[in-house]
């Protein structure tokens, strides 16, 4: 899988059978999602509107979204609460303020009880509107409000006189004439000019005038993370990261998949490939203790990454690619004699794929090439982390029988090694997969199919390495 692109059927298979850890798991994260919320105490929020008549642009509107949240008000508004032990610093944490539609402020005031908060709330857009109001100038001298409307009258005087100069002066028939009105003209420009800023100067001070639009309304849950929330998204972050786990725990898999590969790594030639039906395959690893009965209950001790067996033929289609491996067998023997079939300690597949091997080489004892007929098979495990394999003594070689996807390149190199420490030449290969078998077979079955295995299984596999 270390080239494979991830799938979904990946993950499916990944949940289908990692489903009793990723519970645990599961549960797991649940309980530190509570215990995180036990950590941190409830938050509530509520939120005060404030309401700005007049034209707003977009970036207005902003400006006045950080001058909520600025220190200028909220150290004014920790002055007004006196709450022990909080400072305005740690209330600029509390307090977010955001642009709504139709010119409004809505400031929001996070607190531990629901009556802190709305109260935090409602000083914070108090403190907004007077701060607005005293930058201004609200508090000013009233005679000023009348400075702009007297100015606003004179301007409008002196725009007749100029008009009357203009009116009085010779309508361009000297040069001294076209140039006084032309100055007039200038004059009256520039008085518009000064109109237009008085009257934007005016519209700007109107902004001013916030208005809180009504208390803040007292919260009645909690404020997002709540404890579900956390709870929840543990165990969902768990789950997640267990599926990432054994995602990238495949990426980095170096087991041989394909044959060449594994030929390779043995040094010899691949006889063929078999098949075994999923029924034969041993028992899981019976290990004791603890750590193995928790590995069984949680189904942690097989892998999940291998393929699900395709479906078979029939027995004897099955019993075709044994007597082919047997005779390809026969023809590369050196000499005629017992041969060691060596299979990882483990690989049921293999034990199983070389109990039916020896089978099939002990069902046709009568020569029928030129090399003798099938040779004697002796089946030895051998432990992967140091592998022994028993010391030349009739044997004419060494066939060794595994499963692919189960070992790395390292770990069959050290088996061949270790028949060639025992003076074993490894004649050959054979790799075995998984089936799945018929659940019912065909009428007419030949009754000694399974008889071979029988007869030949005690002397056959004999002492085990």
């Amino acid at each position: 899988m270390s080239e494979d692109t991830i799938r979904l059927a990946t993950i499916g298979r990944i949940l289908r059978r990692r489903w009793r850890f990723l519970t645990v798991i599961a549960v797991v994260g649940a309980l530190g999602g509570y215990g995180t919320s036990v950590l941190f105490p409830p938050r509530y929020t509520a939120s005060a509107s404030v309401l700005l008549p007049g034209q707003w642009e977009e970036r207005e509107l902003l400006t006045q979204v950080n001058i909520a949240t600025s220190s200028a008000v909220v150290d004014r508004v920790a002055a007004t609460l006196r709450w022990n032990g909080v400072s305005g610093a740690e209330l600029r944490d509390r307090v977010s303020a955001k642009a709504a539609d139709g010119n409004i402020i809505k400031i929001s005031g996070t607190a531990e009880t629901p009556v802190r908060a709305q109260q935090l709330a409602d000083r914070a857009a108090q403190q907004l509107v007077t701060f607005a109001q005293r930058i201004a100038g609200d508090g000013a001298d009233p005679e000023a409000a009348t400075g702009p409307e007297s100015l606003r009258q004179k301007v409008v005087q002196t725009n007749r006189r100029i008009t009357d100069l203009a009116n009085a002066a010779d309508p361009g028939r000297t040069v001294e004439s076209v140039q006084a009105r032309t100055s007039l003209e200038k004059l009256r420009i520039t008085l518009e000019e000064a109109m237009k800023k008085l009257d934007q100067a005016e519209s700007a001070s109107s902004k001013a005038g916030m208005v809180v639009m009504g208390p803040a309304a007292r919260p009645t849950g909690e404020a997002p993370p709540t404890r579900t929330h956390l709870i929840v998204a543990g165990a969902l972050l768990s789950v997640l990261l267990a599926v990432i786990g054994h995602l990238a725990a495949a990426r980095v898999n170096r087991r041989l998949r394909t044959e060449p590969e594994i030929a390779r790594a043995l040094g010899s030639v691949l006889l063929g490939t078999v098949d075994v039906p999923a029924e034969r395959r041993a028992h899981r690893p019976e290990g004791r203790g603890p750590r193995a009965r928790i590995s069984r209950l949680l189904e942690i001790d097989t892998r999940w990454d291998v393929p699900t067996p395709q479906a078979s033929g029939d027995e004897a289609s099955r019993r075709i690619r044994y007597r082919r491996v047997c005779a390809r067998l026969r023809d590369r023997l050196p000499a005629p004699g017992p041969l060691l079939v060596v299979v990882p300690a483990g690989d049921a597949i293999a034990a199983g794929a070389a109990a039916q091997l020896v089978a099939e080489a002990g069902s046709d004892p009568s020569p029928t090439s030129s090399s003798g007929g099938n040779p004697v098979l002796r089946v030895v495990e051998v432990s992967m982390s140091r592998p022994m394999v028993p010391d030349s003594d009739t044997e004419s070689g060494a066939l060794v029988v595994l499963s692919a996807g189960s070992w790395t390149a390292p770990e069959l190199t050290s088996i061949a090694e270790a028949c060639a420490d025992g003076g074993h030449d490894v004649v050959g290969i054979v790799v075995a997969g998984a089936v799945r078998d018929r659940p019912a077979r065909p009428a007419g079955h030949p009754p000694d199919d399974a008889t071979p295995a029988l007869a030949v299984r005690g002397h056959a596999t004999g002492e085990s390495g």
